[in-house]
């Protein structure tokens, strides 16, 4: 009889039952928490790249004439907005548009760093509907960036954002670009 009070006493002993409890359920809490972080941070490096897109074309929007040297260092911006995430996964692209008389939108100048710039009068298609009418301009600067996580538990491949901004020039009807 004493193996199977033994067994009986083993059954109703609840020492122990919270480590039992913890060692089943912190595995899937960390996954959690890990899985949170990882997406926290995709969500950051898609909110800077598309502040660092805003900025670099609100700058150019603000500006008079600008050059090459002028838009690189801009690009330069950007990179500095991304920090801290890697700025090895930009590419960006900034244009100036005008509409021709039927309201088409055709390239004044463009300049990209790892994008190929838009040659000079080809027109530009995927733009929002009815953003032109006859002779408007705009400044339209685009980025792609590619995020990769350090963790790859959650986002295990590459996550690609492309983030495109239209603005109007402000001090002229076209900001110019000297060598562009």
């Amino acid at each position: 009889m004493k193996p199977i009070s033994r067994l009986i006493g083993f059954v109703r002993d609840r020492r122990g039952v919270a480590a039992v409890e913890f060692a089943l359920i912190a595995p899937v809490l960390i996954l959690i928490y890990m899985g949170l972080a990882e997406v926290t941070m995709a969500l950051m490096a898609e909110r800077r790249a598309s502040h660092a897109t805003a900025v670099v074309a609100d700058l150019i929007a603000q500006d008079t004439l600008t050059s090459r040297t002028e838009l690189n260092d801009l690009f330069s911006v950007a990179e500095e907005i991304l920090s801290p995430f890697s700025s090895g996964g930009m590419k960006i692209r900034t244009t100036a548009i005008r509409a021709d008389v039927n309201g088409v939108p055709k390239v004044v100048w463009s300049h990209g760093k790892g994008m190929g710039a838009y040659g000079k009068g080809s027109t530009v298609t995927g733009l929002p509907k009815d953003l032109m009418v006859a002779y408007d301009t705009l400044i339209m600067s685009e980025m792609t960036y590619n995020y990769d996580s350090a963790i790859k538990y959650a986002i295990p491949n590459a996550l690609n954002f492309k983030e495109v901004y239209y603005l109007r020039p402000r001090k002229m009807e076209m900001v110019n670009c000297t060598d562009c």
